[in-house]
């Protein structure tokens, strides 16, 4: 495909472009596809979520905290403090690896749940359609697209039907636009290239037949990824994130010059004052953070995915657990989505074997994209007498979302060629002039138009969709359009009927109780909307159209859509500006849709979700994918996010209240102790003990009230967090202190030894407490967490009197009155965390 004369693909008819690669009309062998695989790779581009194993293990190295340690320990090794230098890398290289083990597993398990939703492609191999993954697609391969596909590479158009491509991904295009075949100059942008498909661009009506010329990163899209690639906005949960690390990088930086100062004026050695200084802005800092989110984020994601919920994006786990109002749609999410053809009747409201005729044989030659109406046509059988076998299909004009009508040209037993029209009520009789009464064709005129929309509108009260179907006489001519859909029959209605999910009810009332508030967001008619919503528990639902909407400024939108609970009658773009404002009023927005026309609603939300049977295009959009189109399934994926959220929060609150009092601590008492209270490798040696159960955090148990309702960052709580709790930590380090003095008569070995049991005992014991608002006796922790925290404990106790403990990290045996004065004052500590722990969480609601 290096063929200089492939530069300007699109300017080639299709011939040279065929014979250039190598290719045919029927598309590729098997063979012939398997080698050019091989050769050109997969059909994507470079994934910026999932690393190579050696990029993800140098990742973990790379950390400014990890950078302090490195930097301890060239320090150590420069000063020949071989020792403390070896240390410090163990320590260095036990973090790294713990984190990259977890790392790894679970990006690959993440990998694998979104493989399970990933786009499909029709494709010709052997002369035969099939369907493959996207990234299967190789240059010369034949494409067949319709209407809700990917696009999934660049080439040019072989056949098209009134086919029209989203490209505001690379134009920014507002609007769809249509290709057609033939060729464009060789110095035509993109925007200009009317027979080209584009990697990265949707089909939004109509069908076409591509020959593929480049894949992967060769695509215009792989050329220009580093501008265009869309990147999700950032989720409150990572906002948070960096403020924290603003909040944490201040109170670092200001304790380790402080301390670092103080050292230096009290004419301590300079090297050891500022092993001493890094140790405690390690000592300060959650190192393992990165890794517990991510550990803890792909749990929740391996347990949503056992419910239903496929994640494809870790970080808007936390969105779904925040999230306090759902859009949705209708069909099949409130309903039960199984529509059944509920009559055929005349314009004059009886039923009509010719309507029925008409609707069977529309729903039976459609090619475009599959929809449930059709679907119920079909399923409901071809009517008595019609013998379809005698009718030959001459064209098609396929559905949109502007004209929001089906046309079928046909052609009976005389050859003469029918126009077959069925779509929404209004859009099929505003292209109609005639009206059909028994075997007459009347001019239509304003009063029985009326009579029309009466009918229309009584049924639609009653919960039915309404469809209208139309008909005319064609000429002969090589191919139809959407101009001709004009002047025609008014034939009669179709109804169908979708009756509510048994349990809506409940489930709604469930989503309630989460916080989570049920808007419906509608294109039918706000007639058959308000009984369906009226139907699932909404008595007197607040309801705004598509055509209110046009009328209607952001900034009272912005105040309208809280208090709105039902939007009838909107179009894909007011679908989106629904979204919009409503996240403009504050609220945590998630939207649930499976069409064509919700991908840019679906990109808005803070919560985009969709469902396995959706399209390609929507399903890419969305953050998560839901196995069963059922909202229970989506209640049980929001508590599944909450829960999450809850466990982060867990390391992050207990980690830093209690990293905080040890070195406000150790910075204290360095003042006043003629040594250092710890040195620089025992404090190393702590904060990583300590970190090792909440490896457990990810499994842990979580109260039902920690989900009974949506829970948002709060930097300030956890402000308020660390310094309540890292006083409390820091009173009973002076306890612990004085006791020591006094009983070991300020020994340094034997001080520092029971001061790094208390501190780490302290550490390990009071995640268990503040874990939970609940007493801690009555939330028992997960089984992972509970087990490494008895093992710690253990090895806690044990460390002082291991043979190796003094020659690496200068402990010394305790005595028996020192070791139970720390237990003591462990207990005592813990005591007053609960206490205080009561009142405060009171205090953050």
């Amino acid at each position: 495909m290096a063929d200089a004369k492939l530069e300007a693909y699109w300017s080639l008819p299709p011939q040279p472009l065929f014979d250039a690669l190598d290719s045919r009309p029927d598309g590729l062998t098997g063979a012939q596809a398997a080698q050019r695989l091989a050769e050109h790779g997969p059909n994507r581009l470079p994934d910026g979520e999932r690393m190579a194993p050696a990029a993800l293990l140098l990742k973990q190295f790379t950390d400014p905290l990890v950078l302090i340690l490195l930097f301890a320990g060239a320090l150590s090794a420069f000063l020949h403090e071989w020792l403390d230098a070896a240390i410090v890398l163990t320590i260095v290289l036990g973090s790294g690896g713990l984190g990259f083990i977890q790392e790894y597993r679970a990006s690959v398990a993440v990998a694998a749940l979104r493989q399970r939703v990933a786009s499909k492609v029709t494709v010709l191999r052997d002369g035969q359609p099939v369907s493959l993954p996207s990234e299967a697609v190789v240059p010369g391969d034949v494409v067949l697209l319709s209407a809700g596909s990917l696009v999934p590479a660049d080439g040019v158009l072989l056949e098209a039907k009134d086919f029209f491509v989203s490209e505001s991904v690379l134009t920014g295009e507002t609007f769809p636009v249509e290709k057609s075949p033939g060729t464009a100059p060789a110095k035509a942008g993109l925007a200009q290239r009317h027979n080209c498909v584009f990697m990265g661009t949707s089909v939004r009506s109509g069908t076409a037949r591509a020959l593929l010329v480049d894949t992967g990163a060769t695509t215009a899209f792989g050329a220009i990824a580093h501008r265009l690639r869309r990147r999700s906005p950032p989720t409150e949960f990572e906002r948070g994130i960096h403020r924290f690390g603003y909040l944490l990088t201040q109170v670092m930086v200001g304790l380790t010059l402080l301390v670092f100062a103080i050292n230096v004026y009290f004419h301590r050695p300079v090297i050891e004052a500022l092993l001493f200084s890094v140790a405690l802005a390690v000592g300060l800092s959650p190192e393992l953070l990165p890794a517990i989110m991510t550990i803890t984020l792909s749990h929740g994601a391996r347990a949503m995915a056992k419910n239903g919920v496929i994640v494809r994006r870790l970080a808007a786990i936390e969105n779904l657990g925040s999230m306090d109002v759902l859009c949705s749609d209708k069909t099949g999410t409130l309903t039960a989505g199984v529509i059944r053809l509920d009559g055929a009747l005349g314009s004059d409201g009886e039923a009509s074997a010719r309507v029925a005729q008409i609707a069977y044989l529309n729903a039976h030659f459609e090619t475009g994209i599959g929809n449930p109406l059709d679907e119920a046509i079909v399923g409901s059988g071809a009517p008595a007498g019609l013998d379809v076998a005698a009718w030959r299909k001459l064209d098609e004009v396929p559905y949109d979302f502007l004209r929001k009508r089906l046309s079928i040209v046909a052609a009976g037993s005389d050859g003469t060629p029918q126009l077959l029209t069925k779509g929404a009520f209004a859009n099929v009789l505003a292209v109609c002039d005639r009206l059909r009464l028994g075997d007459a064709a009347l001019a239509l005129d304003e009063g029985q138009s009326a009579q029309l929309q009466q009918r229309f509108a009584a049924w639609s009260a009653q919960g039915f969709r309404v469809l209208g179907v139309a008909s005319r006489t064609l000429p002969a001519q090589p191919s139809y359009h959407a101009a001709d859909e004009t002047e025609l029959c008014f034939e009669g209605f179709l109804l169908f009927f979708d009756p509510p999910k048994p349990d809506i009810e409940r489930t709604l009332a469930d989503l309630r109780r989460l916080g989570v508030t049920v808007k419906i967001i509608t294109g039918d008619n706000r007639l058959v909307a308000t009984h369906v919503a009226q139907q699932v528990g909404m008595a007197a639902p607040s309801v705004l159209t598509g055509a209110e909407l046009d009328d209607m400024r952001d900034e009272a939108l912005w105040q309208r859509a809280t208090g709105t609970d039902l939007f009838a009658e909107v179009d894909p773009n007011q679908k989106e500006r629904i979204i919009l404002a409503l996240k403009r009023g504050g609220h945590v927005v998630g939207y649930l849709g499976d069409g064509i026309n919700d991908a840019p609603a679906l990109h808005a939300a803070d919560a985009g979700i969709s469902v396995e049977t959706a399209v390609d295009v929507a399903k890419e959009a969305a953050d998560f994918v839901l196995l069963r189109h059922d909202l229970d399934v989506l209640r049980s994926g929001i508590e599944f996010g909450r829960s999450t959220f809850a466990n982060t929060l867990k390391y992050i609150y207990t980690t830093t209240s209690a990293n905080f009092g040890n070195m406000v601590s150790m910075a204290l008492a360095s003042l006043f102790l003629p040594f250092l209270p710890l040195l620089p490798k025992q404090i190393l040696l702590n904060n990583f003990l300590s970190d090792l159960p909440a490896m457990g955090i990810a499994t842990d148990r979580v109260d039902a009230e920690a989900v009974a309702k949506p829970h948002r960052w709060d930097v300030a709580a956890i402000r308020r967090f660390m310094i309540t709790f890292g006083l409390i930590s820091s009173v009973f380090d002076g306890l612990t202190f004085a006791l020591l003095l006094w009983l070991t008569d300020g020994a340094p070995a034997h001080f520092r030894t029971g001061w790094f049991v208390e501190s780490l005992l302290t550490e390990l014991w009071v995640l268990l407490v503040v874990r939970t608002a609940r007493p801690a006796y009555r939330s028992p922790p997960g089984r992972l967490l509970w087990r490494l925290t008895l093992l710690l404990t253990g090895l806690t106790l044990a460390l002082p009197y291991l043979p190796f403990s003094h020659a690496l990290f200068d402990f010394t045996p305790l005595p028996m009155n020192v070791l139970a004065a720390v237990l003591g004052i462990t207990a005592l500590y813990l005591i007053a965390t609960e206490l205080a722990k009561r009142r405060l969480f009171r205090g953050l609601g």
